[in-house]
């Protein structure tokens, strides 16, 4: 067993949860032995002098959190608080108010998978103002949590090339955490690209080892954290995000390669993660198999990969759905498309009628996956005049269904409808209209 169990929701990629869909999130995962929940912020807590940013994100409130810590708390759980303090930064660095504290403010950085990104992303280590405002959003978010460790991000810093930056801003972040009592956590990903630099992080420091392909190398980067002394966590996720209805059979090699990796390495916790990239489509029940499995992964080690996941899936959802969600979850497995964190099926629709899909998925087995995707819909709409799960099931079933007919125009305008409804099941107004807008249009 892990000492930390943990679990980490994206709420800063367009969908931000009510108050009762977080509870409803903390039950389930107190009933599989969590003993930890992050919210992933970029933009969305209330931070007093910067409404610019968050204004139309229905962000959580100083006093929202300390509701759902109290609920943490009665479940046996830490509420961590976790703000990107570094890279990922765009909402902020888009408004003119903050540009000048971007490292790049007109956009334009290049990143590991050949892409350029459109906006600025990352704070200039430089500028004395980028550690200002950090110093202000820690004083303003951590005094609302009790538990004695902040996530404080700094991954993916695409604009930083000199190592030495990186880690001089990384440090000077992690010393306005302590300043608050805090012991910081940190995304290994840039560090690990330079390993020279782990033997000089300070040993207070939690590296967090995140990954999220079946063939992710957690064995060779656990061990390297593992030499250094320094406490980790292996970080695994979902694959949920940006597959329409997930992935499952990749989700499951994940989850089980962090373990073994974890505990022959002498990981001190394991934490899935969530994520929302590109507009957050997919509802919770997507994540639901993630969340179960790595409870168990994480309680109980490398035999919950024999778990009966389809009879934990109807049990939490309180009917015979397990079996239809499974079953969407494989359908990114037709026709041998396989892409890295995310579906073919998800590329299809998000990109519309120009994309150059991968030859595999010929019209046949589109036409073979929509009939799935069919039947699937028709099953679970029995149940949907009285279970959310299966109203989100059946919007999963209709996203597929859209990727597999993308030049059919009723089905996109019924889906378009569908998501504003779907949507208001779990989660805030604010974030809609921009995940919206990522969704297809005729």
């Amino acid at each position: 067993m892990f000492e930390t169990r943990g679990y980490l929701l994206d709420i800063s990629r367009d969908r931000v949860p009510t108050l009762r869909t977080l509870r409803l999130i903390v039950d389930i995962l107190a009933r599989y032995r969590y003993n930890q929940f992050q919210l992933y912020t970029e933009h969305t807590f209330a931070y007093a002098g910067h409404e610019a940013v968050w204004e139309e994100a229905d962000p959580l409130t100083a006093a929202e959190v300390r509701k759902l810590q109290a609920y943490c708390e009665m479940q046996g759980l830490a509420l961590v608080p976790n703000q990107n303090s570094f890279g990922h930064m765009e909402r902020w660095l888009t408004h003119p108010k903050y540009n000048a504290l971007a490292k790049f403010p007109k956009g334009g950085a290049m990143t590991p998978w050949g892409t350029i990104k459109k906006y600025p992303t990352t704070l200039d280590p430089a500028n004395p103002g980028s550690l200002a405002l950090i110093e202000d959003l820690f004083a303003q978010l951590l005094p609302n949590f009790d538990a004695p460790l902040v996530n404080i991000g700094c991954d993916e810093t695409f604009e930083i090339a000199d190592a030495e930056d990186y880690l001089a801003f990384l440090l000077k972040v992690a010393d306005v955490a302590r300043r608050h009592g805090k012991r910081p956590m940190f995304w290994g990903d840039i560090i690990l690209k330079h390993p020279e630099l782990i033997a000089r992080l300070p040993k207070d420091l939690i590296a967090l080892d995140w990954g999220y392909e079946a063939d992710h190398p957690f064995a060779r980067e656990a061990a390297a954290f593992a030499a250094s002394g320094l406490d980790f966590y292996v970080c695994p996720g979902t694959s949920a995000w940006r597959s329409l209805a997930g992935r499952v059979e990749n989700m499951r090699a994940n989850l089980q390669a962090a373990e073994k990796a974890g505990r022959e390495c002498g990981a001190k916790g394991y934490l899935l993660t969530d994520w929302g990239d590109e507009g957050h489509w997919q509802p919770l029940a997507a994540s639901l198999p993630g969340i179960i499995l790595a409870g168990n992964f994480a309680a109980s080690g490398p035999k919950s990969a024999n778990m009966d996941l389809e009879r934990e899936l109807d049990s939490v959802m309180d009917a015979p759905l397990g079996g239809y969600l499974l079953k969407l979850g494989t359908l990114y497995l037709r026709g041998g498309a396989l892409r890295a964190n995310c579906s073919e099926l998800f590329n299809i629709l998000r990109e519309g009628v120009g994309y150059s899909r991968h030859p595999g998925l010929t019209d046949s087995i589109l036409n073979e996956i929509s009939g799935v995707a069919a039947g699937v819909r028709i099953a679970a709409e029995r149940w949907t005049d009285r279970n959310d799960w299966a109203k989100e099931i059946v919007y999963m079933a209709n996203l597929i269904d859209c990727a597999c007919h993308r030049r059919d125009e009723g089905r996109l305008r019924a889906l378009r409808d569908e998501h504003g409804r779907i949507w208001r099941l779990r989660s805030r107004e604010g974030g809609r209209i921009d995940s919206l807008a990522k969704l297809p249009r005729f």
